[in-house]
């Protein structure tokens, strides 16, 4: 409550971007200091009541960090402290970038909601190799992606230059195709693009693994995508040993917003997306009876809006813009409501109620 009041009556007066690095800062802080972390554990971790093995990983609970809030690992252990179970960092460029000029983040409170029109803001690789050299027991996930004035025909170079280099620091590795903010970069999720890309990633893969498994490589789709483009992402998944795919990004669509800055130019992010997120997660697991590994991202503010994306076929979960309406309580909370709604049904195991609510898997 006192954080909604301070979000309300102060926060909301700051410009967006600005609240976020001085957020950054001061978490980037905490993360340098083992006590700070653990202090900041105390009243805001989460119990490991909600385990879930996938994707070759534990995973303390199902709730994750998205991608965009620490675009270059610099608040990994405020993160896990904060009682999220992983984090993915970046997105991450080959080259650093400034992204694109400000303003550039929105506030969308009437709607629970952000538009962002970042555009990759990154130090870069190199930087965000450094920056994970140290880094917290929770699972990691990297952001890959191209830089602005790498032209589409070039872009397996950034994507497989940035896999490269950090490959040793990540768990997981997404396929970030799917930003409304970088001129073009929805084009590789057409069929010719996205099959030439994860055909040279697998390559990738499969020489830094060595003898041993790849690491996992998902694709981050859009919500945008029509249900036909959709199951052309998930035959190439399936073709080129793609493990998960994350749905979804942020959308164009401004269909029934409210707030007065829902004109500008950007990616749609918060509660507007759920039910169009969920229905896609839905649409996945009924196409591939469970085989990919979904992580359900869109419109997350509460238990019942996790429940939702986990029995349409979410694995994992990921939020950023529910968490910062809802403040740093939010991953303990949420994750005790998914508790007692497991509890009340009486599921044998947490596992077994991903995808329980769809019907005629088709695959």
């Amino acid at each position: 409550m006192l954080y909604r009041s301070l979000y309300r009556h102060w926060f909301s007066r700051v410009d967006a971007e600005r609240i976020h690095n001085v957020t950054l800062a001061g978490l980037a802080l905490v993360s340098k200091s083992a006590l700070l972390t653990r202090l900041l554990a105390l009243p805001f971790s989460v119990r490991d009541t909600l385990p879930i093995e996938t994707l070759g990983l534990r995973f303390a609970h199902p709730l994750g960090m998205a991608a965009g809030f620490d675009k270059n690992g610099i608040v990994l252990g405020a993160v896990g402290a904060l009682g999220f179970s992983f984090i993915e960092v970046g997105t991450v460029t080959p080259q650093p970038q400034a992204g694109n000029p400000k303003p550039r983040l929105f506030r969308l409170p009437e709607d629970a909601a952000f538009i962002n029109r970042m555009g990759f803001p990154s130090m870069g690789m190199a930087a965000l190799q450094r920056n994970l050299r140290l880094r917290p027991s929770l699972p990691i996930g990297i952001s890959l992606g191209k830089n602005k004035d790498t032209p589409l025909t070039d872009a397996q170079r950034d994507y497989n230059a940035v896999l490269t280099r950090l490959y040793p620091y990540g768990d997981f590795f997404v396929v970030n195709i799917s930003s409304p903010n970088t001129p073009d970069l929805r084009k590789l999720q057409t069929r010719a693009f996205l099959a030439e890309l994860l055909s040279s990633l697998r390559e990738t893969l499969q020489h830094l693994a060595g003898d041993a498994a790849p690491k996992p490589l998902l694709v981050k789709i859009a919500p945008d995508l029509s249900l036909n483009a959709i199951d052309d992402v998930v035959d190439l998944a399936l073709t080129y040993g793609v493990r998960g795919l994350i749905a979804t990004n942020t959308t164009n669509d401004r269909e029934g917003l409210s707030s007065p800055s829902r004109a500008e130019t950007g990616g749609l992010s918060g509660r507007p997306l759920r039910e169009h997120s969920t229905a896609i997660i839905r649409h996945i697991y009924r196409q591939t009876g469970g085989s990919l590994t979904i992580i359900g991202v869109g419109g997350i503010f509460s238990a019942d809006d996790a429940w939702d994306k986990i029995t349409a076929g979410a694995s994992l979960l990921q939020a950023y813009t529910g968490f910062i309406y809802e403040g740093p309580s939010f991953a303990r909370r949420l994750m005790q409501g998914l508790h007692r709604r497991w509890l009340a049904v009486g599921a044998p195991a947490w596992s077994t109620l991903i995808g329980s609510e769809v019907e005629e898997p088709v695959r």
